[in-house]
């Protein structure tokens, strides 16, 4: 790819946080967080959204990738939005409203068939006529929203049987139906001229099959959450996992990488990436991405940096919300230093 532009300091957030079970079964307390079932109402508080996003402008943000999930009420499919979802044009405002802040809002449509629950009845057609028909529909629209955006991420994420084992109903696309449909929406995405942005887990545990199919247009945050940045350390944690990092057999594929080793996949494949970081697990991961990155990523192929919450932006949240600010803010000075 071309030489990076400005380094985006994106924030990502949940709009609606419909995006796993459809209900939460009563033994599973995953961070003391049960938001994690569908709620038929947004979950979303605007005055705290506008004082994390402030804040967020002071720390450096410049910009937000937003999931808007069925917190929109879609022209095209208004029988997805769930109570309370805002209008287009209310969507448009926001969109504006950041712009004098100095933060640019991209979109993400998640369709990983782990985090696909916000699309009601669809989620369950996966794969067919009426599923391609209905995705297509909504894609066109939010670029029409966004006015074309220059990024639009498609999520893709934690498609596998593990990350649904207490879902209630699971689907996972295995093998050439995973990298058909995928190629399918990226084209849906890049007909419009913008550029597919998405969460790089894949190479996890397909590792030589994403460096030799994956499209080298679509942009790359892997994401890493733990605090250590050790690679000899990550490297003893994989061997007593049974993970194999060493060279493959000729004509054999290395299956495998770590989630930290994954950036450094990322880069052999000549991949422009966003590392993405997290509050959810340690206080200082998001430092140690920036300072990972500006060891081992080129610039020309560091395009940015993005930190994660994982809570829907209510007040219970705040404190955490705001922590992750701050950490963010540590990771936006480290990268100066």
């Amino acid at each position: 790819m071309t030489e990076s532009p400005q380094l985006m300091w994106a924030n990502f957030f949940e709009f609606s946080y419909n995006n796993y079970s459809e209900k939460t079964p009563h033994w599973f307390n995953y961070h003391n967080n049960q938001h994690l079932s569908y709620s038929p109402t947004l979950r979303w508080d605007q005055a705290l959204w506008e004082d994390l996003t402030r804040q967020m402008a002071a720390a450096g943000c410049n910009t937000i990738l937003l999931h808007l999930g069925d917190a929109i009420r879609y022209e095209s499919h208004p029988e997805i939005a769930v109570d309370g979802a805002w209008s287009p044009l209310e969507l448009k405002g926001e969109i504006q409203r950041l712009k004098t802040l100095g933060i640019d809002l991209y979109p993400m449509l998640n369709f990983s068939t782990a985090h696909d629950l916000w699309l009601g009845d669809y989620h369950r057609m996966v794969s067919t006529a009426k599923y391609y028909e209905v995705c297509a529909d909504l894609i066109a629209e939010v670029v029409e929203i966004f006015d074309r955006p220059k990024y639009f991420s498609l999520g893709y994420d934690e498609e596998t049987a593990q990350h649904q084992r207490w879902y209630d109903y699971s689907v996972v696309r295995h093998r050439d139906l995973w990298w058909d449909d995928f190629i399918w929406f990226n084209d849906q995405v890049e007909q419009y001229g913008c550029r597919n942005w998405i969460w790089s887990d894949k190479i996890w545990e397909h590792n030589d099959e994403f460096l030799a199919r994956m499209p080298r247009t679509v942009l790359q945050s892997n994401w890493y959450y733990p605090d250590n940045f050790d690679l000899d350390v990550d490297l003893a944690a994989a061997i007593e996992r049974g993970i194999d990092l060493r060279e493959p057999e000729p004509g054999l594929e290395r299956e495998q990488t770590t989630p930290l080793r994954a950036f450094l996949e990322l880069e052999r494949g000549e991949f422009d990436q966003v590392p993405a970081g997290s509050i959810d697990v340690a206080a200082s991961n998001f430092v140690g991405n920036v300072r990972f990155a500006r060891q081992h990523i080129p610039r020309q192929r560091t395009f940015g940096f993005m930190q994660t919450y994982w809570r829907p932006v209510i007040e219970e949240f705040r404190e955490f919300h705001e922590s992750g600010v701050r950490a963010f803010a540590e990771g936006v000075a480290a990268w100066k230093e």
